[in-house]
């Protein structure tokens, strides 16, 4: 009889193990509100800004100062324009290379070199300043085809931009008579095939030297590396 009195404890409003379990709230970690959701590694586009394409735009614009002031990069020749150049090499390597803010960075070099220490007029110094980037432009278009073709014909397409904007420039401005752009010709020719030669070279070494070293793709995103 007592044990038919005793009351069995009410089943019904106990709710299941399992939703005790779930309805727990997760323990607090610090700064864990703060944490950055991880994002797939994006690689870097032609107009992003990398550490790699700092330091090589600031060793192109190195190059192209030696070259300016020491003279090196101004050749004396015989006819009204005084002077060949190869000064602007370093700005079509630095649109083959890497992109067009390394060729325009540099290009920007070569503007100041060539107002400072051969024609004081700031059009002529502008017309340095497209040359990285119609050789990037026409790099990116034909490199599919052929790496060593598209480097060749990138050098003569930034050997032109020089060329024709600075005359442009010069004709336009006063300084060059019109009818000496004939007597230029020969120089202008030279000028493209040294510089389709070295950009092809100098572009298929920094090619292989690159190849030589192995990097493993990226997992993580630029937040998340600990350098």
């Amino acid at each position: 009889m007592d044990e038919e009195l005793v009351e069995k404890p009410a089943e019904e409003n106990t709710p299941p193990v399992d939703t005790v379990e779930a309805n727990k709230e997760p323990p607090f970690v610090a700064g864990s509100a703060d944490r950055k959701i991880p994002t797939p590694y994006q690689p870097a586009g032609p107009w992003s800004l990398t550490t790699r394409k700092i330091v090589t735009a600031g060793v192109l614009a190195a190059i192209t100062i030696i070259l300016g002031i020491s003279g090196f990069g101004f050749i004396p020749v015989p006819n009204i324009s005084g002077r060949a150049t190869i000064e602007h090499i370093p700005v079509i390597l630095g649109g083959v290379l890497e992109g067009p803010i390394v060729g325009l960075a540099t290009g920007i070099v070569f503007g100041l070199i060539s107002y400072f220490y051969v024609v004081p007029d700031p059009f002529i110094a502008l017309a340095r300043v497209p040359i990285g980037l119609t050789s990037w432009l026409v790099f990116i278009a034909l490199r599919r085809f052929n790496r060593d073709l598209a480097a060749a014909v990138a050098g003569i397409v930034g050997t032109l931009t020089n060329t024709v904007l600075v005359l442009t420039a010069a004709v336009w401005r006063g300084l060059l008579p019109l009818k000496f752009i004939p007597t230029i010709i020969p120089q202008a020719i030279a000028e493209l095939i040294i510089a389709a030669i070295l950009t092809t070279v100098i572009a298929r070494a920094v090619y292989i030297v690159q190849g030589r070293f192995v990097r493993a793709p990226e997992t993580k995103s630029r937040d998340e590396l600990p350098y």
